[in-house]
């Protein structure tokens, strides 16, 4: 996405729905219109929306009911709450339902833009959030605790924290490269808290300009600078009674940083104008994808309060050192985009499967929803074939010039690549017969460690048993098979 948005405007005013129209389309935005809440889902359903602008009172269904709908179903998208004056009230409590932002009409264009702009920007940064690691309650076919999929070591010690330090006040640190899920860890520690009734607030500190982040911080009076037009409470007001969880806190400028050690310590802060101290109860999770250590040594970020900060540090494993959890993950995802895009695929091929696990998954979770939702959109049968996936994802693990697998094939092993190979190979080839040689070397070294034991080899690699007696097959090891 780049800052050009996809953004549905739902109103009953006519005059305000050509107003906002006309205002986003002159910012290059383009914009869908609905006259009431039940075409607002409609359209949402539909997808291609980046970014939702909603009346709080309309007919049918209201603004908190599309704001409920989309907290459920898309809560990647923002939702830009319209209220009219003397409505303030409704519309923090939509924030602390999961509303990204208010407006109070009568609204000034420069306000418009001003907060669809964070809406924009915090679209971009969330894009393709990695929402499959979500799975309903009862779906006893996949394999987690606290809403987040995976049975693998590296989950089961993520899942153990959780356990330990939810029910507490203690400010948690999340770590982790970007779509592992840091935002689900946040809202599994909430949830699992005797806070679960107050607010979750969250802000993506990467989406506010830095101008703006004292503000969206502490909140404003009305006057404290040009058009702000009344006051308005800021996220650590919002989040009074429940939890404060701010995304990307490497990106807090360090002017800011004083602040917000301040408003930790003490629990208090001014509104930005504003002579009132004001008191919270807030717990306040943060995460990033940044080294803050090396953050402190380079002057970016303050010591006092990375050791505030970083009193439970919680580590979220890329995915390519959870590859046990492929499987699983893949089946609800399958599962989910067959519902969202009215598809009806029923499994995966056993050597696609093999070739996601090989897959090193830089993008993480995210990566691997958006490579399943393109594959699912263009699979031509019920079943997920190595063929339907990507090319620089097919490619995983088939050895130059090796035949297709066929699980309908006898035992004789599919001979491994030539060490050698002729001076007309391309850098493909080449690349791969690389990589199958380094394969056999590892699986072979398992098998040895495990005196041939497949599962238990499967274990120690981090694969599915059937994607290691898959990968044996094509690189000749059958043989070393002893048993399960």
């Amino acid at each position: 996405m780049s800052e050009r948005a996809r953004i549905l405007v739902a109103d009953d005013e006519p005059n305000l729905r050509r107003v906002l129209t006309a205002i986003l389309r002159r910012d290059g935005h383009d914009v869908t219109v609905a006259v009431d809440g039940s075409e607002a889902l409609e359209k949402l359903g539909a997808g291609d929306i980046d970014v939702v602008i909603t009346d709080l009172r309309m007919p049918k269904l209201d603004g908190m009911d599309v704001l409920r709908h989309a907290a459920r179903h898309t809560p990647h998208i923002p939702v830009i709450m319209i209220t009219a004056y003397g409505s303030v009230g409704q519309a923090v409590e939509a924030i602390k339902a999961g509303a990204f932002d208010y407006i109070e009409k009568p609204f000034e264009q420069d306000q418009i833009r001003v907060v669809v702009g964070k809406a924009v920007r915090h679209a971009i940064a969330n894009s393709a959030q990695p929402r499959a690691t979500l799975y309903p309650s009862g779906d006893d076919s996949v394999r987690g605790r606290f809403g987040l999929v995976g049975d693998s070591n590296e989950m089961q010690a993520v899942f153990e924290i959780i356990d330990k330090v939810a029910d507490t006040p203690s400010t948690v640190l999340i770590t982790g490269e970007s779509g592992t899920g840091k935002e689900l860890v946040a809202k599994a520690l909430h949830e699992n808290s005797s806070r679960k009734g107050g607010p979750f607030i969250k802000i993506n500190c990467a989406a506010i300009p830095k101008t703006l982040m004292e503000s969206e911080l502490f909140g404003y009076e009305k006057g404290a600078f040009t058009g702000a037009t009344s006051s308005k409470p800021g996220r650590f007001e919002l989040a009074d009674g429940g939890t404060l969880f701010l995304d990307e806190i490497g990106e807090i400028p360090v002017e800011m940083q004083v602040k917000l050690l301040r408003a930790i310590q003490e629990s208090e802060f001014e509104r930005v104008g504003g002579i009132k101290t004001l008191k919270v109860d807030v717990r306040l999770i943060t995460a990033t994808n940044r080294d803050l250590e090396a953050e402190i040594k380079s002057g970016n970020f303050r010591e006092d309060l990375f050791y505030r900060l970083n009193v439970v540090p919680l580590t979220i494993p890329p995915l390519r050192r959870r590859r046990g959890d492929i499987p699983l993950l893949v089946r609800h995802i399958i599962r989910k985009f067959n519902e969202r895009l009215k598809k009806n695929v029923a499994s995966i091929a056993d050597d696609a499967l093999a070739a996601l696990e090989a897959h090193n998954w830089p993008g993480n979770i995210r990566e691997l929803e958006n490579v399943l939702e393109r594959t699912i959109l263009f699979c031509k049968g019920d079943v997920i074939q190595r063929v339907d996936l990507p090319d620089e994802i097919a490619a995983h693990g088939t050895p130059a010039g090796a035949a297709p697998i066929d699980d309908d094939d006898d035992d004789t092993a599919v001979e491994p690549v030539a060490a050698e190979l002729s001076g007309d190979a391309s850098l493909k080839d080449i690349v791969r017969a690389e990589t199958s040689r380094v394969e056999r070397e590892v699986i072979a070294k398992a098998l040895d460690e495990t005196n041939g034991n497949v599962t238990q080899a499967a274990r120690l690699l981090k694969i599915s048993r059937k994607s290691l007696q898959m990968k044996m097959k094509e690189l000749g090891l059958r043989d070393r098979e002893a048993g399960t």
